[in-house]
């Protein structure tokens, strides 16, 4: 069984399967975290949706590039989470499987390439606080030792 974070499923509502993979990329005691501007300003773990024929590895290195501009090495999954949650910019109701990696950040690249997102360092102890996603901000705390 998956631990769910946030709220329960709406009764009758049909959501979409939507797996995803996430970077906790920890350099020292800071975390390299994505703000992402749209629909409403928040801290989150980079990572994305999985495209359909993709590895979950091509993913998170393709996604962390997308929303940051770094690229990483040594991925480790730490475990998933899921939630369910409304995807304004697809409008669909989801059911997100969020598949959480360590990763070292090696370099950056450039800014961000995915519109609206934003390169963000923030010490540990803050990213854990920052986070909107109580999921994401429980395995940042697990990292760190919180």
């Amino acid at each position: 069984m998956i631990r769910r974070y946030g709220k329960a499923p709406a009764m009758g509502r049909r959501f979409v399967h939507r797996p995803g993979v996430y970077g906790i990329l920890q350099q020292g005691s800071a975390l390299l975290l994505t703000l992402q501007s749209d629909p409403t300003p928040e801290f989150q773990l980079p990572g994305g949706g999985i495209d359909p024929g993709e590895s979950p590895i091509a993913a998170l290195h393709r996604e962390v590039f997308e929303e940051t501009g770094w690229r990483i090495a040594a991925p480790r999954r730490l475990g998933a989470f899921r939630r369910f949650t409304f995807m304004p910019e697809y409008d669909i109701w989801a059911e997100k499987v969020c598949h959480i990696y360590l990763a070292r950040p090696v370099r950056p690249h450039g800014a961000p390439t995915e519109p609206g997102h934003a390169a963000v360092w923030l010490d540990g102890p803050l990213a854990v606080e920052a986070l909107a996603n109580p999921g994401d901000a429980a395995f940042v705390a697990r990292v760190i030792g919180r």
